[in-house]
């Protein structure tokens, strides 16, 4: 499958502080590449490097293929990005805002394109609206219809779905699959909601303290996912014993409090029961599990 982005060895300073360090990751053709980390992990900032804001001080970025500087510059022609926050006309409608962006670009039969891609992130109907009447889904999906007017091969979202409420995570959610099915187009999205990041990506990038971790895609991570147990019991530590010692199970000891993981099936439940009763062990709540993205995320990230 075609490469639209391979990143090597990717490092950026501010002052001291490394934000990307020997950074390497590929995308490709058609992915939705969901890149995974906390607040301050170096998300925002290697979209900035790739979108030529600011600039490293090592590695290279090569996009859609490019070998040089120049040849990066002008591949960038067919990214679209939302960063951080939209950039649009307060005193300006959605057509407006986006007919302005239309003659800057040169885009052809400005009308007929600002129909089909306000149709693509539901605003069609805005009407007289304002930019600065908009609600912050509203804002969201224009400054994406401003990123996506020129029909880019990558769009790039920043954080997309920040403060947007359940009604407007599932309508981004759907116009993202839309974009991507219809269009054919590559999209990375940055985020730390990862159960909506879980739902739309084909592939993730785990980044933390700059660095990228694990890289995986969905397949993979479902196949990987672990079913497990969830105990609960004020005697942790003969509860562990019994586990362990007796029925052979691999655990992990979530907490102090009396969480124990027991990675096996839901029908292991009774024989666990029978035995920890036996032993006169309390079982004051258990109950069968499955690994989602956000406990491998943090397993991950506690494990680096």
């Amino acid at each position: 499958m075609e490469k639209v982005l391979e990143i090597k060895n990717l490092s950026k300073k501010f002052g001291n502080q490394l934000a990307l360090d020997n950074l390497s990751m590929t995308i490709r053709k058609g992915e939705i590449y969901g890149l995974i980390g906390k607040n301050g992990a170096g998300k925002t900032t290697l979209i900035k490097v790739l979108t030529q804001l600011i600039q490293a001080n090592e590695g290279s970025v090569s996009l859609f293929g490019s070998s040089t500087h120049s040849e990066w510059t002008q591949a960038l022609k067919r990214v679209g990005s939302v960063i951080e926050t939209p950039v649009a006309h307060n005193h300006l409608t959605a057509h407006q805002n986006l007919l302005y962006y239309c003659k800057a670009r040169h885009i052809a039969n400005p009308d007929k394109v600002i129909a089909e891609t306000l149709d693509y992130v539901g605003l069609a109907d805005t009407g007289s609206k304002k930019f600065r009447n908009f609600s912050l889904g509203m804002k969201q999906r224009l400054g994406i219809a401003i990123a996506m007017i020129a029909k880019p091969d990558l769009l790039i979202l920043d954080e997309p779905i920040n403060g947007l409420d359940p009604v407007g995570i599932k309508e981004f959610r759907l116009m993202v699959q839309r974009l991507n099915e219809e269009l054919g187009m590559t999209i990375i999205i940055s985020s730390h909601i990862l159960s909506e990041l879980y739902l739309v990506a084909t592939k993730f990038g785990i980044i933390d303290q700059g660095r990228l971790i694990k890289e995986i895609t969905k397949s993979e991570f479902e196949e990987q996912s672990e079913d497990y147990i969830i105990l609960k019991t004020s005697q942790l530590a003969q509860a562990s014993q019994v586990l362990q010692d007796q029925l052979q199970h691999r655990i992990k000891v979530v907490s102090s409090d009396g969480e124990i993981h027991i990675f096996g099936q839901a029908n292991d439940i009774k024989s666990i029961v029978k035995e920890l009763v036996h032993g006169n062990i309390n079982v004051d709540e258990i109950y069968y599990a499955r690994q989602d993205l956000e406990n491998f995320f943090t397993d991950l990230v506690e494990r680096d």
